[in-house]
């Protein structure tokens, strides 16, 4: 429908939750075939979740994609939940992704590790040594990306991976996408990817569609750029690429200095390193 820059990301807006997430795919294809490409490897964070499904689904059917040269790794899970149960992210990404196109890696957040203290130190230790060349973020309807709340998340967090305690709002979200029957099942606790880690991958690639998240969409493009809405710090990102449906985009104002009309991300140049 239109595009427009937001500080320094770029923001794509299109009629559907189907083209969106294609359009997300699509660019994201893009990248990592140059990343095998030049450098023989490339590694990504996923972010999981009823609004990232059609993503995923388009991402894995993305052409000349040479899978087992890319590591993969997850962004949250709860705490005490084993990866057997339907909720479970680790699940989520080894149904969507890991058993459809097996990846060379893929690195699991285990929440129901005995030590999750230990975990996070386990899992920050991967992240550190390879070097992210896409991050997929969605926006959750708080704000959150991972699960950073408003109320854990730190911009300049020391920690590269670590526990914290959900909001009863996030919680919510889990039992509105289907994941638990009622809030008193939902963990309280989480294992998440911090959110300068998420941001310090080389790519942003943020696919946030649907109604239910227009209010977070607002408060990141349109507020300040504030831990109260972890989402805000995408807009400082020269990387980038925020891909809205015309629900999620619906309470934008002044939305489109820079109108482009009909423009396709796939047919854009990737951006270099």
């Amino acid at each position: 429908m239109h595009s427009f820059t937001c500080d320094h990301a770029s923001v794509h807006v299109y009629k559907s939750k189907l083209d969106t997430s294609r359009a997300a795919a699509a660019h994201a294809g893009a990248v990592l075939r140059k990343c095998t490409s030049s450098r023989g490897r490339a590694s990504i964070i996923v972010g999981t979740g009823l609004s990232q499904l059609e993503m995923i689904d388009a991402l894995v059917r993305e052409p000349n994609l040479d899978w087992h040269r890319i590591e993969v790794f997850h962004m949250d899970e709860h705490v005490g939940l084993p990866e057997t149960h339907p909720a479970s992210f680790r699940r989520w990404l080894k149904v969507h992704l890991a058993d459809v196109v097996h990846p060379g890696r893929v690195h699991y957040l285990n929440g129901d590790a005995a030590d999750s203290e230990q975990e996070c130190k386990r899992y920050g230790e991967l992240l550190r040594s390879a070097p992210i060349d896409i991050c997929f973020l969605g926006f959750g309807e708080n704000g959150h990306i991972g699960f950073n709340d408003p109320h854990v998340a730190k911009f300049d967090d020391p920690f590269t991976v670590k526990r914290v305690e959900l909001d009863v709002r996030s919680r919510m979200q889990q039992v509105g996408e289907g994941n638990f029957p009622h809030l008193e099942l939902v963990p309280l606790l989480a294992l998440t990817v911090t959110c300068p880690t998420l941001v310090g991958a080389e790519h942003l690639i943020c696919c946030v569609p649907e109604r239910r998240k227009a209010e977070a969409v607002r408060a990141a493009l349109r507020g300040p750029i504030t831990p109260l809405c972890p989402a805000s710090i995408v807009r400082t990102h020269p990387r980038a690429f925020i891909f809205l449906d015309a629900d999620s985009s619906s309470l934008l104002q002044d939305e489109n200095p820079d109108v482009m009309t009909n423009t396709s991300m796939e047919n854009r140049s990737v951006p270099s390193k």
